[in-house]
Protein backbone atom coordinates (compact mmCIF):
# COMPACT_ATOMS: atom_id res chain seq x y z
CA UNK A 1 0.00 0.00 0.00
CA UNK A 2 1.17 3.52 -0.77
CA UNK A 3 2.06 5.68 2.22
CA UNK A 4 2.04 9.37 3.12
CA UNK A 5 4.62 11.10 5.27
CA UNK A 6 3.12 13.19 8.08
CA UNK A 7 4.47 16.67 7.46
CA UNK A 8 8.25 16.79 7.73
CA UNK A 9 8.44 14.19 10.48
CA UNK A 10 9.56 11.18 8.45
CA UNK A 11 6.67 9.19 9.93
CA UNK A 12 4.88 7.30 7.15
CA UNK A 13 1.26 6.14 7.40
CA UNK A 14 -1.39 4.70 5.06
CA UNK A 15 -3.38 7.24 2.98
CA UNK A 16 -6.53 6.49 5.02
CA UNK A 17 -7.00 6.78 8.78
CA UNK A 18 -9.55 4.89 10.87
CA UNK A 19 -11.55 7.15 13.20
CA UNK A 20 -12.64 5.83 16.59
CA UNK A 21 -14.87 8.57 18.01
CA UNK A 22 -17.77 6.08 18.14
CA UNK A 23 -15.73 3.50 20.11
CA UNK A 24 -17.37 3.55 23.52
CA UNK A 25 -19.29 6.79 22.96
CA UNK A 26 -22.88 6.61 24.22
CA UNK A 27 -23.74 10.30 23.99
CA UNK A 28 -23.40 10.81 20.21
CA UNK A 29 -23.13 7.29 18.82
CA UNK A 30 -25.25 5.14 21.18
CA UNK A 31 -22.46 2.67 21.86
CA UNK A 32 -23.90 -0.52 23.28
CA UNK A 33 -27.16 -0.40 21.32
CA UNK A 34 -26.53 -1.66 17.78
CA UNK A 35 -22.82 -2.36 18.26
CA UNK A 36 -20.39 -3.24 21.02
CA UNK A 37 -16.83 -4.36 21.74
CA UNK A 38 -17.08 -7.45 19.53
CA UNK A 39 -17.94 -5.33 16.46
CA UNK A 40 -15.17 -2.84 17.26
CA UNK A 41 -12.55 -5.57 17.56
CA UNK A 42 -13.69 -7.00 14.23
CA UNK A 43 -13.34 -3.51 12.71
CA UNK A 44 -9.83 -3.16 14.13
CA UNK A 45 -8.74 -6.54 12.78
CA UNK A 46 -10.31 -5.88 9.35
CA UNK A 47 -8.45 -2.57 9.07
CA UNK A 48 -5.11 -4.08 10.04
CA UNK A 49 -5.63 -7.00 7.66
CA UNK A 50 -6.30 -4.52 4.83
CA UNK A 51 -3.08 -2.64 5.64
CA UNK A 52 -4.87 0.42 7.06
CA UNK A 53 -2.89 0.59 10.28
CA UNK A 54 -3.36 4.27 11.22
CA UNK A 55 -5.95 4.96 13.94
CA UNK A 56 -7.15 8.29 15.32
CA UNK A 57 -8.62 8.60 18.82
CA UNK A 58 -8.79 11.12 21.68
CA UNK A 59 -8.83 11.04 25.45
CA UNK A 60 -12.42 12.34 25.48
CA UNK A 61 -13.82 9.77 23.03
CA UNK A 62 -16.03 7.53 25.14
CA UNK A 63 -14.49 9.25 28.18
CA UNK A 64 -11.31 7.20 27.67
CA UNK A 65 -12.97 4.01 26.43
CA UNK A 66 -11.86 4.56 22.83
CA UNK A 67 -8.19 4.62 23.88
CA UNK A 68 -8.76 1.59 26.13
CA UNK A 69 -10.30 -0.42 23.30
CA UNK A 70 -7.43 0.46 20.96
CA UNK A 71 -4.89 -0.53 23.61
CA UNK A 72 -6.62 -3.85 24.21
CA UNK A 73 -6.99 -4.66 20.50
CA UNK A 74 -3.34 -3.79 19.81
CA UNK A 75 -2.24 -6.21 22.53
CA UNK A 76 -4.26 -8.99 20.90
CA UNK A 77 -3.05 -8.36 17.34
CA UNK A 78 0.66 -8.82 16.51
CA UNK A 79 0.65 -6.35 13.60
CA UNK A 80 2.25 -2.94 14.19
CA UNK A 81 -0.17 -0.02 14.11
CA UNK A 82 0.26 3.74 14.46
CA UNK A 83 -1.98 5.62 16.84
CA UNK A 84 -2.83 9.30 16.89
CA UNK A 85 -4.60 10.61 19.97
CA UNK A 86 -5.55 14.05 21.26
CA UNK A 87 -5.00 16.16 24.35
CA UNK A 88 -7.91 18.34 25.47
CA UNK A 89 -6.74 21.73 26.82
CA UNK A 90 -9.48 21.87 29.48
CA UNK A 91 -9.83 24.89 31.82
CA UNK A 92 -8.17 23.19 34.80
CA UNK A 93 -5.10 22.28 32.76
CA UNK A 94 -3.11 25.45 33.18
CA UNK A 95 0.57 24.40 33.21
CA UNK A 96 3.02 22.07 31.48
CA UNK A 97 2.78 19.49 34.26
CA UNK A 98 -0.94 18.97 33.54
CA UNK A 99 -0.14 18.36 29.86
CA UNK A 100 2.41 15.69 30.73
CA UNK A 101 0.01 14.08 33.20
CA UNK A 102 -2.71 13.85 30.54
CA UNK A 103 -0.22 12.22 28.17
CA UNK A 104 0.71 9.71 30.88
CA UNK A 105 -2.95 8.72 31.29
CA UNK A 106 -3.39 8.28 27.51
CA UNK A 107 -0.28 6.09 27.39
CA UNK A 108 -1.70 3.93 30.18
CA UNK A 109 -5.07 3.49 28.47
CA UNK A 110 -3.37 2.67 25.16
CA UNK A 111 -0.89 0.33 26.93
CA UNK A 112 2.07 1.84 25.06
CA UNK A 113 5.20 3.75 26.00
CA UNK A 114 5.03 6.10 23.01
CA UNK A 115 2.30 7.72 20.90
CA UNK A 116 3.27 8.32 17.28
CA UNK A 117 1.10 11.44 16.86
CA UNK A 118 -0.15 13.55 19.79
CA UNK A 119 -2.54 16.31 18.78
CA UNK A 120 -4.04 19.32 20.56
CA UNK A 121 -7.80 18.85 20.18
CA UNK A 122 -8.76 22.53 19.90
CA UNK A 123 -6.97 25.89 20.07
CA UNK A 124 -8.77 27.33 23.13
CA UNK A 125 -6.33 26.81 25.97
CA UNK A 126 -7.92 29.04 28.65
CA UNK A 127 -5.16 29.76 31.24
CA UNK A 128 -2.58 27.57 29.48
CA UNK A 129 -0.59 29.56 26.92
CA UNK A 130 0.05 28.09 23.48
CA UNK A 131 3.75 28.66 24.01
CA UNK A 132 3.79 26.61 27.23
CA UNK A 133 1.71 23.90 25.58
CA UNK A 134 3.92 23.59 22.49
CA UNK A 135 7.14 23.69 24.50
CA UNK A 136 5.86 20.97 26.83
CA UNK A 137 4.98 18.80 23.83
CA UNK A 138 8.43 19.45 22.36
CA UNK A 139 9.90 18.30 25.70
CA UNK A 140 7.88 15.09 25.39
CA UNK A 141 9.20 14.49 21.86
CA UNK A 142 12.72 14.76 23.29
CA UNK A 143 11.78 12.38 26.11
CA UNK A 144 10.59 9.90 23.49
CA UNK A 145 6.98 9.64 24.69
CA UNK A 146 5.65 11.37 21.56
CA UNK A 147 6.78 10.68 18.01
CA UNK A 148 5.28 13.81 16.45
CA UNK A 149 3.02 16.75 17.32
CA UNK A 150 -0.22 17.81 15.64
CA UNK A 151 -3.04 20.27 16.17
CA UNK A 152 -6.74 20.12 15.44
CA UNK A 153 -9.26 22.79 14.48
CA UNK A 154 -6.50 25.44 14.30
CA UNK A 155 -6.91 28.44 11.98
CA UNK A 156 -4.16 29.39 9.55
CA UNK A 157 -2.77 31.98 12.00
CA UNK A 158 -2.95 29.60 14.97
CA UNK A 159 -1.23 26.89 12.95
CA UNK A 160 1.55 29.32 11.99
CA UNK A 161 2.08 30.32 15.62
CA UNK A 162 2.31 26.70 16.77
CA UNK A 163 4.67 25.92 13.90
CA UNK A 164 6.91 28.86 14.86
CA UNK A 165 7.18 27.82 18.52
CA UNK A 166 7.95 24.22 17.64
CA UNK A 167 10.44 25.19 14.92
CA UNK A 168 12.45 27.11 17.52
CA UNK A 169 12.81 23.77 19.32
CA UNK A 170 13.74 21.91 16.14
CA UNK A 171 10.44 20.00 16.09
CA UNK A 172 8.14 20.04 13.02
CA UNK A 173 4.38 20.49 13.29
CA UNK A 174 3.09 17.32 11.63
CA UNK A 175 -0.64 17.83 11.03
CA UNK A 176 -3.70 19.98 11.41
CA UNK A 177 -6.87 17.90 11.79
CA UNK A 178 -9.83 19.83 10.37
CA UNK A 179 -13.26 19.28 8.84
CA UNK A 180 -12.85 18.73 5.09
CA UNK A 181 -15.01 17.06 2.44
CA UNK A 182 -16.58 17.78 -0.92
CA UNK A 183 -19.37 19.53 1.02
CA UNK A 184 -17.08 21.36 3.48
CA UNK A 185 -14.34 22.99 1.44
CA UNK A 186 -13.82 26.14 3.52
CA UNK A 187 -10.19 25.28 4.29
CA UNK A 188 -9.45 25.95 0.62
CA UNK A 189 -10.56 29.59 0.95
CA UNK A 190 -9.74 30.55 4.56
CA UNK A 191 -5.98 30.02 4.28
CA UNK A 192 -5.69 26.74 6.20
CA UNK A 193 -4.94 24.49 3.23
CA UNK A 194 -2.49 26.91 1.60
CA UNK A 195 -0.69 27.60 4.89
CA UNK A 196 -0.38 23.86 5.53
CA UNK A 197 1.12 23.39 2.07
CA UNK A 198 3.52 26.30 2.57
CA UNK A 199 4.73 24.93 5.91
CA UNK A 200 4.78 21.26 4.93
CA UNK A 201 1.95 20.26 7.29
CA UNK A 202 -0.36 17.35 6.47
CA UNK A 203 -4.13 17.80 6.66
CA UNK A 204 -6.09 15.11 8.48
CA UNK A 205 -9.67 15.43 7.21
CA UNK A 206 -12.39 14.59 9.69
CA UNK A 207 -16.05 14.17 8.70
CA UNK A 208 -14.86 13.32 5.14
CA UNK A 209 -18.33 12.08 4.18
CA UNK A 210 -20.13 15.12 5.67
CA UNK A 211 -21.83 13.06 8.39
CA UNK A 212 -23.06 10.57 5.82
CA UNK A 213 -24.45 13.03 3.28
CA UNK A 214 -21.91 11.85 0.69
CA UNK A 215 -22.83 8.18 1.07
CA UNK A 216 -26.10 8.56 -0.84
CA UNK A 217 -27.95 7.09 2.14
CA UNK A 218 -29.96 10.28 2.68
CA UNK A 219 -32.29 10.98 -0.23
CA UNK A 220 -35.09 13.53 -0.49
CA UNK A 221 -37.43 10.83 0.88
CA UNK A 222 -35.45 10.83 4.16
CA UNK A 223 -37.22 12.14 7.26
CA UNK A 224 -34.48 13.37 9.63
CA UNK A 225 -34.57 12.42 13.31
CA UNK A 226 -32.47 13.34 16.34
CA UNK A 227 -29.71 15.90 15.75
CA UNK A 228 -30.21 15.72 11.99
CA UNK A 229 -33.75 17.09 12.36
CA UNK A 230 -32.31 20.51 13.22
CA UNK A 231 -29.45 20.37 10.70
CA UNK A 232 -30.51 22.31 7.56
CA UNK A 233 -28.31 20.10 5.39
CA UNK A 234 -30.71 17.21 6.05
CA UNK A 235 -33.82 19.26 5.23
CA UNK A 236 -35.61 18.75 1.92
CA UNK A 237 -33.95 21.91 0.55
CA UNK A 238 -30.54 20.76 1.77
CA UNK A 239 -30.90 17.30 0.26
CA UNK A 240 -32.17 18.76 -3.03
CA UNK A 241 -29.08 20.97 -3.13
CA UNK A 242 -26.64 18.05 -2.90
CA UNK A 243 -28.55 15.78 -5.32
CA UNK A 244 -26.40 16.81 -8.35
CA UNK A 245 -23.23 16.07 -6.36
CA UNK A 246 -24.48 12.60 -5.44
CA UNK A 247 -25.50 11.99 -9.04
CA UNK A 248 -21.98 12.78 -10.25
CA UNK A 249 -20.39 10.65 -7.50
CA UNK A 250 -22.64 7.76 -8.54
CA UNK A 251 -21.76 8.21 -12.22
CA UNK A 252 -18.00 8.23 -11.52
CA UNK A 253 -18.37 5.33 -9.10
CA UNK A 254 -20.07 3.14 -11.70
CA UNK A 255 -16.98 3.44 -13.90
CA UNK A 256 -14.70 2.16 -11.10
CA UNK A 257 -17.24 -0.18 -9.49
CA UNK A 258 -17.20 2.05 -6.41
CA UNK A 259 -19.80 3.65 -4.14
CA UNK A 260 -20.34 7.44 -3.90
CA UNK A 261 -18.63 7.36 -0.48
CA UNK A 262 -15.54 5.66 -1.91
CA UNK A 263 -15.33 8.27 -4.66
CA UNK A 264 -15.68 11.08 -2.10
CA UNK A 265 -12.83 9.66 0.02
CA UNK A 266 -10.70 9.12 -3.08
CA UNK A 267 -11.22 12.79 -4.04
CA UNK A 268 -9.78 13.91 -0.70
CA UNK A 269 -6.70 11.69 -1.11
CA UNK A 270 -6.23 13.10 -4.62
CA UNK A 271 -5.85 16.62 -3.18
CA UNK A 272 -2.33 15.66 -2.07
CA UNK A 273 -0.99 15.51 1.50
CA UNK A 274 -4.54 15.01 2.78
CA UNK A 275 -5.57 11.92 4.78
CA UNK A 276 -9.29 11.30 5.35
CA UNK A 277 -10.33 9.94 8.75
CA UNK A 278 -13.14 7.47 8.17
CA UNK A 279 -15.11 6.62 11.29
CA UNK A 280 -16.11 2.96 11.65
CA UNK A 281 -18.15 0.80 14.03
CA UNK A 282 -17.81 -2.60 12.34
CA UNK A 283 -15.80 -4.64 9.85
CA UNK A 284 -18.19 -4.00 6.94
CA UNK A 285 -17.68 -0.24 7.26
CA UNK A 286 -13.90 -0.76 7.21
CA UNK A 287 -14.16 -2.81 4.00
CA UNK A 288 -16.35 -0.12 2.43
CA UNK A 289 -13.86 2.63 3.26
CA UNK A 290 -10.85 0.63 2.07
CA UNK A 291 -12.53 0.55 -1.35
CA UNK A 292 -11.46 4.19 -1.72
CA UNK A 293 -7.84 3.05 -2.11
CA UNK A 294 -5.86 1.59 -4.99
CA UNK A 295 -7.33 3.53 -7.91
CA UNK A 296 -7.22 7.06 -9.34
CA UNK A 297 -9.76 9.29 -11.03
CA UNK A 298 -8.87 11.10 -14.24
CA UNK A 299 -8.10 14.82 -14.18
CA UNK A 300 -11.39 15.43 -15.98
CA UNK A 301 -13.35 13.60 -13.30
CA UNK A 302 -11.56 15.47 -10.52
CA UNK A 303 -12.32 18.70 -12.39
CA UNK A 304 -16.02 17.83 -12.60
CA UNK A 305 -16.18 17.26 -8.84
CA UNK A 306 -14.22 20.46 -8.26
CA UNK A 307 -16.70 22.42 -10.38
CA UNK A 308 -19.94 20.99 -9.01
CA UNK A 309 -18.94 21.55 -5.36
CA UNK A 310 -17.85 25.19 -5.77
CA UNK A 311 -20.83 26.40 -3.67
CA UNK A 312 -19.35 24.61 -0.63
CA UNK A 313 -16.03 26.48 -0.64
Amino acid sequence: METITLGKTGLTVPPLCIGTWAWGDKLFWNYGDAYGEEQLQAAFNAAVEAGVTFFDTAEIYGLGLSEQFLGKFMKQNPEKVQVATKFGPLPWRWDGKSVSEALTESLKRLQVERIELYQVHWPFTFLLSQETLMNTLADEVQRGRIGSIGVSNYSAAEMQAAHKTLSARGVPLAVNQVRYSLLTRQIETNGILQTARNLGITILAYSPLAQGLLTGKYTTAYKPTGARSIDPRFSQDGLNKIAPVLSLLTKIGEKYDCTPAQVALNWLIAQGNVIPIAGVKNADQVKQNVGALGWNMTDDELGELEQITQPWK
